[in-house]
């Protein structure tokens, strides 16, 4: 693990536990420096990545100040590969391929990926596993005219990661929607719903950055496992 990372999970521990407490400074740069034995630049880069996950806010001339940190489990806003939340949240994980296949679009995929009747998509159906409880379900379809080949190996890794580091896609940003609704036959078929009567659904159309539209994207939450919050700031004009 790169140095500012492991120094950013130290500092995230330390803000969790109350370390400091609530709403006080953190170590100046320079105490941080000479804690971790490593340059100001890494340990500037800890702090941007603390202050863009909304642990501190950084103040001219003052620090950092500790923000409240019993907060979200499971962010909402921001395109993340379920491999890149599992290593920033450190959680143990498994992913369980449940179906990969090509499927004719129906109607609804149709109007969800903007296809023609007949048009072929991959449908990926993975079930992850936190703490070896099967707690979502993620029902993922993709426009075989952009992803033209995946694997079960790349399903149950990081389809993201592949798509960026092999196709050289550039995913760009989502269209969200959040709803709560009774879990069908499917889902409790595949996740431990430990008698949950709800699920939270996170429907996602994700595009690239020329605008195209390329993947829908339905990710079932066991509810009590999650908080669906966001951290956000305001910029000015």
């Amino acid at each position: 693990m790169k140095k500012y990372l492991a120094i950013y999970h130290d500092l995230v521990d330390k803000t969790k536990s109350n370390y400091w407490g609530d709403a006080e400074m953190l170590p100046s740069e320079n105490s941080l420096t000479e804690k971790y034995d490593v340059s100001r630049e890494t340990i500037r880069k800890a702090l941007d990545l603390l202050a863009q996950n909304g642990y501190i806010q950084k103040v001219r001339g003052k620090g950092s100040v500790i923000l409240n940190v019993n907060k979200f489990d499971f962010p909402v806003s921001g395109i993340v590969s379920f491999k890149e939340l599992a290593t920033n949240l450190q959680i143990e994980t498994n992913t369980i391929v449940n179906e990969l296949s090509l499927v004719e679009a129906d109607e609804k995929l149709q109007v969800k990926l903007d296809l023609v009747p007949k048009e072929l998509v991959w449908k990926v159906a993975r079930i992850r596993e936190i703490a070896g409880e099967k707690v979502i379900l993620d029902k993922d379809y993709f426009n075989k005219s952009i992803v033209p080949v995946l694997t079960k190996g790349v399903c149950e890794d990081s389809i993201y990661e592949y798509l960026e580091n092999k196709l050289n896609l550039t995913i760009s940003y989502a269209q969200k929607e959040i709803t709560v609704e009774e879990p069908t036959k499917e889902d409790r078929d595949l996740l431990d719903l430990d008698g949950h009567s709800n699920i939270v659904i996170i429907k996602s159309m994700v595009f690239l950055d020329d605008t195209t539209l390329f993947q829908y994207t339905e990710s079932r939450h066991r509810p009590d496992k999650f908080q669906f919050v966001d951290f956000a700031r305001r910029t000015r004009n």
